[in-house]
Parts: structure tokens; sequence; C-alpha cells
């Protein structure tokens, strides 16, 4: 197994932190992130860039307007975020500062990895910051951030963050060591695996609530991160985060999952679409379509046989083959109505289906990603 390489070989590197580590019980665990401190000064004098995204700020904030209650509003979820945001960062200052680093705030929204531009200016700010030698840490503005229009999780935060600034590994700190084939709650002969080459179904359903519950996040939202990550060239490393100098202790014992399937990367913009989880819908396509798109041609309405989703012109859509496997994704010039009406016919027939002349091609292959 080759994870301690993987770590050594690094040179950016994003790693999140989840709420249940910086949490003890109803209070912000400072001994552990003073042990955390500790690995980071380690990867800071291999030259490493930092990247870190915590969670924590609605559990604090919960803490510091004593809200008791398990089931709360959206609103006051939000105020919690709110206040919780600044104590989890006068906490951060305050040990990191005391180890002479320097550490900058930065809340995100779902827009602000999911639109293009917007996405290339975070990537200038988190840029500028590394280069000026300042640790980014980076949460989901939860004060703001709405159910329709949000990642989640901080798993799936992590993985857009690791492609905004063209990540080489991704640490996902885990309440557990990795990914199990079965749950070590309740399976004694559960078996850590140690390394995915491929993130399919199988994979998929060894990470659900069943065999892995753990977390907020849970193991399911880690494996999405992993496979967002595997799209631009980012491997991943799921390994225990509660204990102390987790990264120190996991190159040690060497226990943890990595996931090695990483795609060739790709142009800065191919990657951003490659990773994108703002998905509108879908299209199955045929064999021949299939050949076409691997010979490097253009999507076109003859190739596709079936349309799920409703979405508008610019939107990025999956593509799936006739099983429902996914191929890639890419950005429709056309709507799902208007997809529906021109599906299966050849470009010629466009203006006569439609009523006016639009393009020959769904997706052209400038924005389109395959898998």
């Amino acid at each position: 197994m080759t994870n301690l390489s993987e770590v050594s070989k690094a040179k950016n590197i994003v790693i999140k932190i989840g709420s249940s580590l910086l949490m003890n019980g109803n209070r912000f665990n400072s001994i552990w992130l003073k042990s955390f401190i500790d690995d980071i000064l380690y990867l800071k004098s291999k030259r490493k860039n930092l990247v870190i995204v915590a969670s924590g700020a609605v559990s604090l904030g919960r803490k510091y307007l004593n809200i008791k209650k398990e089931k709360i509003s959206i609103n006051t979820k939000q105020a919690c975020a709110a206040c919780g945001q600044v104590i989890l960062m006068k906490n951060f200052m305050r040990h990191f500062e005391a180890r002479k680093i320097k550490v900058a705030q930065i809340l995100l929204t779902f827009s602000d990895t999911e639109d293009r531009r917007k996405s290339l200016n975070s990537r200038e700010t988190i840029k500028t910051l590394l280069e000026l030698k300042i640790i980014p840490i980076i949460n989901e503005n939860d004060s703001v951030a709405t159910d329709e229009l949000k990642f989640g999780d901080n798993d799936r935060l992590a993985a857009r963050v690791a492609q905004v600034i063209g990540s080489d590994l991704l640490i996902l700190l885990s309440d557990v060591e990795g990914l199990y084939d079965k749950n070590p709650k309740k399976n004694k002969e559960a078996k850590l695996i140690q390394k995915v080459t491929n993130i399919n179904s199988k994979i998929f359903k060894m990470s659900s609530s069943e065999t892995n519950d753990f977390g907020s996040g849970g193991m399911f939202t880690k494996i999405q991160a992993a496979e967002i990550a595997s799209t631009f060239g980012c491997k991943t490393i799921i390994m225990k985060g509660n204990t102390n100098s987790p990264i120190s202790t996991f190159e040690k014992q060497k226990k943890g999952t990595i996931f090695t399937n990483v795609a060739r990367k790709k142009d800065s913009f191919k990657n951003w679409l490659g990773g994108s989880i703002n998905i509108s819908g879908s299209v199955h396509i045929d064999d021949g379509a299939i050949k076409a798109l691997n010979d490097g041609a253009s999507l076109l309405p003859s190739g596709i046989k079936k349309i799920s989703g409703n979405f508008s012109k610019g939107d990025i859509i999956e593509i799936l083959n006739s099983k429902g496997k996914k191929l890639g994704r890419g950005i429709s010039y056309y709507d799902s109505k208007e997809l529906n009406l021109i599906k299966g016919k050849k470009s010629i027939y466009i203006r006569e289906t439609l009523g006016y002349e639009g393009r020959d091609e769904i997706i052209h292959r400038d924005y389109l990603f395959l898998k």
C-alpha cells in the first residue's frame, strides 16, 4: 500500500475536518486541534500547500444560543451558523497563531464553485492566500445557504475546493479508519478496504448507512467526494481523524482507504465541468453516439434515445448509456422540452421541428467531459 508516498508526493492538499472532531461534547476540542496543528507544521515543513475545510459552526452556535431541541428550523440553523462561525474562527486563529501560522476565513455558497465565473474568482482568492503563506479555512456559508442550493455536506464541498485549486490529494478525516465491507460496529469480521481502484455501485453499496453509518456526512458522501475528486486527477484518502495528530498517526500505521482511480488531468474548464455537482438532467445515448464521442465528436440529437429531468439551455446534464452507466456530462445547447422534440432526429430536421435554426449539436465537444 502506498499511502505514505501519496501524502509525501502531493503538493496541494485539501484536508476536511468534520464537526465531530472539533467538538468534545458541547465544547470546542482544543486538545485535538493542537495535535492537528502538529501535523500542519510537519506538512508545511515539506513545502505543501494546505487548505482546510472545517465544519462545526452550527454545533457551536447551538451551544452559544443555548438551543437544546434536536430539530430546528432552517432560519434558526442559519442563525446558529452565523454565531458559531465566529467562535470557530476565533478558536482557529488563537491556536494557529500561537504556532506562528496565519489563517484566513473563506465562506462559500453553492454558486461559488458551481458557477464558472465565480469558481475562477474563488480560485484566485485561494491561490493568493497560499502565495502569501496563509492557510485558508473554508466552510459553507450556512448562514445564507438554502436547502435547494447548498452542498449539504462538507465532504463534497472539500472535493469541489480541491478541484478549484487543482489539488492532487484530498484527505477526509473521519470517525473511522476508512471504508469497511461491513459495519464494524455490528460485525467483528468487517474488513477495512485499504485501496479502491474503481468507484462503482459495489463501493457505494458498502458506503450505505446500513454498512458505514458514521458522522453527519456519513461514508456515502465521502465516496461521492472521492468520485468527484477522481474526475480531475486528485486522489483521496479517508483516514481516522479522532486521534491526536491524525495524519502522522496514519503515516505510521498506514490504516485508511485510498482511492486511486483518477482520470488524467484535463484543462481547467473540463476539470470544473467533470466535478460539477449541479446536474440538472440526463440523456441516454446509443452505441453509435458513444463511439462518436470517444472519437472526439460532439453529441448530436440523432444519438439520443431518452431524456430525463427538466433543464434549461446552458445547464449541465449527465450522459448515460442504454444501461444507465455514467459516461460523462456536458453543457446542453437545448432545454429538455426542445430535446424531447428533436431526440433521435438528424440535425437537418432541427429547424423543421422547432421552427427556428438551432445548432447542429446538443453538446459541443468543447463543452463535453468524458470519464
